[in-house]
């Protein structure tokens, strides 16, 4: 890796795959499994940097096509780069655009020099291709950049699928000879589908193009979540075990902690910000739907043996500023929520150190199908 960014796997659970990392950085050190927090346009919906860094967060994720569509890379950059704009001082991963490709379907259309766009605020037309997309990541400053890249629907036919598959990796290797910027490392991206033998074949040749981390990408779009499991179990033995291995988008405490189980190490996730804000608390005997007239003279934390800010107040409280309208509500449930994102994954990692990762995830999994979070 280049001067200042180091990957140690540290330790692989002895009765699984689950995988003990640390990922350096010219600022900070990562230690994994790590959850990313999502920053899509410079902040983490509804907190400020300071509730995400007491959550125990060590790095954030930006969104390089909002972020380019307002207010602009040429700001940013002006102002200072993503890190001293946001006011985040510890590491930022960019995505590259790739996922509006999908998000964004039905206004963009894909040929093989890039995607062109409708903004989705004003209707310009907008084109992003692998260079384009490396030199919005590199004028924004981040630490961790992706590729550009195909995501496509699925399910999908095998035709389509492996054509975004090949074009996904030709785009890799454009967006890799693009890259000139010393104080930022970039990902590669797997593609292929729910087709393993194209994702096998995808992660060889990504593999060929030596980057410094590889992404598994096109997944939580639609497809169950023991194909998505199905997947991952096939393709991390044919990724580098010497690279840190991220699975973009993903998702619910139960899909990290079994993509953990099968050697993946980053994710990322709207859903703890996004719940929040809709009055949904996680918890480790499943979410509460803070709204319900259960809650209304309750004295229990929503989790016990939370350390973030204000963790001691009661559900009863809780409820209260959601019936309120008060926007202090989506604030607090937030900031449980990507603390309790942020207690599991370190519990996951004091699991792995300990060889008994296959316990506690059992434990997690029989509380969150318990159905007593209401209780």
């Amino acid at each position: 890796m280049k001067d200042g960014f180091q990957f140690e796997l540290l330790h692989v659970d002895q009765h699984c795959g689950a995988r003990l990392g640390r990922l350096t950085t010219p600022r900070g050190v990562i230690d994994l499994p790590t959850f990313m927090p999502v920053g899509t346009c410079g902040t983490v919906k509804g907190l400020t940097t300071d509730m995400v860094d007491a959550t125990g967060s060590q790095i954030l994720l930006g969104n390089t096509y909002h972020l380019h569509l307002r207010p602009g890379e040429d700001v940013v950059a002006e102002l200072g780069g993503l890190h001293k704009f946001m006011g985040w001082e510890k590491p930022i991963l960019t995505d590259s655009g790739g996922f509006q490709v999908f998000s964004l379907a039905q206004r963009t259309v894909v040929n093989e020099q890039g995607a062109t766009f409708r903004s989705h605020i004003d209707g310009s037309e907008i084109t992003i291709t692998p260079e384009i997309s490396v030199q919005i990541q590199q004028d924004l400053g981040s630490d961790i950049a992706m590729v550009f890249d195909h995501v496509i629907e699925l399910p999908s036919s095998q035709e389509k699928v492996r054509d975004a598959m090949e074009r996904s990796l030709r785009w890799a290797e454009r967006s890799r000879d693009a890259h000139t910027l010393d104080s930022q490392i970039q990902f590669g991206i797997l593609q292929g589908g729910l087709d393993e033998s194209l994702r096998i074949e995808c992660a060889g040749e990504l593999g060929k193009l030596d980057f410094p981390g590889y992404a598994i990408g096109g997944l939580s779009v639609g497809e169950p979540p023991a194909e998505m499991y199905r997947i991952i179990q096939a393709v991390t033995p044919h990724m580098p075990t010497d690279r840190p291995r991220y699975l973009m988008g993903v998702g619910r405490p139960e899909d990290l902690l079994e993509s953990v189980l099968r050697g993946v190490d980053m994710f990322d996730c709207v859903m703890p910000t996004r719940n929040g804000r809709n009055a949904m608390a996680f918890t480790d005997k499943g979410f509460l739907k803070m709204k319900n007239l259960v809650h209304e003279r309750d004295p229990r934390p929503i989790q016990p043996g939370m350390h973030t800010p204000y963790a001691d107040l009661s559900r009863g409280y809780i409820r209260h500023l959601f019936m309120s309208k008060e926007m202090l509500a989506g604030t607090l449930l937030s900031l449980h929520n990507v603390g309790y994102y942020q207690r599991l994954m370190r519990q996951a990692r004091e699991a792995i150190a300990a060889d008994r990762f296959l316990d506690f995830h059992k434990e997690r999994m029989a509380g969150w199908a318990s159905g007593k979070a209401a209780d």
